[in-house]
């Protein structure tokens, strides 16, 4: 397959234009299935993240699940790429990960989400690079394993400038939120290159969202918050969602082009 092929068929207007002069910040909805993509849609989600939620932990999604929520988007979709609870891969699952990678970009998948660790909790960044290498061109965002390293500053320093990537979902915090705000504040406002990959979410609250857009945050994901009750039981509703998309493009009118802490 060759470099050009594994451009998505249906990526909807390019990431990197959202993310430039004075593009709105970018909502990431979490959905697992293609009764989630209207309500997140409607309610003004830029992009979706497909998760097949598991017991302990979401994996990649089936083909057909994909295909559905594909084709029902009027947005991008990255979808994950997780087999289980390891945050390693044997080679095996290298070969079949790239495998079922190509099969959701040539689904119309915008891009993938991922996240690979060693044995020594650091970011496996040979794995990484080699998944970048076997998805030429195609864009991906660093899942929360980012929150389980034991050496944040230097995962960090490892993630930016990787191939490809261009968000990371990150909380702080392994217990979310909750516990690691007051860290990923200081960090996005430390680094203006963390600033533009790091994706808060795992517990994002309203309050949040004004200190991590003046730091130069552009761009936010939901997961239960987009679903009545927080429960993943039910359906993504646009009314949730159309409330984050209001605060976040009121906040962001609020501050003004170039006002972002650490905007560039």
């Amino acid at each position: 397959m060759a470099r050009g092929d594994l451009a998505p068929a249906r990526a909807g207007r390019p990431y990197a234009e959202r993310m430039t002069g004075s593009a709105r910040p970018l909502l990431e909805v979490a959905v697992h299935h293609a009764r989630d993509v209207r309500g997140a849609v409607e309610g003004g989600a830029d992009r979706l993240a497909l998760v097949a939620p598991g017991e302990h932990a979401a994996l990649s999604p089936d083909v057909p699940t994909a295909s559905a929520v594909i084709r029902s988007s009027e947005v991008p979709v990255r979808v994950l790429l997780r087999l289980d609870e390891s945050l390693s891969v044997t080679g095996g699952q290298f070969v079949r990960l790239v495998g079922l990678a190509k099969e959701y970009l040539e689904l119309g998948a915008e891009g993938v989400v991922m996240g690979f660790l060693d044995a020594d909790l650091r970011v496996d960044v040979d794995t990484c690079r080699a998944f970048a290498d076997a998805l030429p061109g195609v864009p991906w965002t660093f899942h929360r394993a980012v929150d389980r390293v034991l050496e944040p500053a230097r995962a960090w320093h490892a993630l930016v400038g990787l191939p490809g990537l261009d968000a990371v979902r990150t909380a702080g915090s392994a217990r979310g939120l909750a516990e690691g705000y007051d860290d990923l504040l200081a960090l996005v406002r430390g680094d203006a290159a963390i600033a533009r990959l790091a994706m808060p979410g795992g517990g994002l609250a309203p309050e949040h969202v004004p200190w991590f857009l003046r730091a130069g945050v552009r761009q936010v994901h939901l997961g239960p918050q987009a679903r009545p009750g927080g429960s993943y039981r039910a359906y993504v509703d646009a009314g949730f969602v159309r409330s984050w998309r209001r605060m976040l493009d009121e906040e962001s009118a609020r501050l003004g082009p170039g006002r972002g802490g650490n905007a560039r």
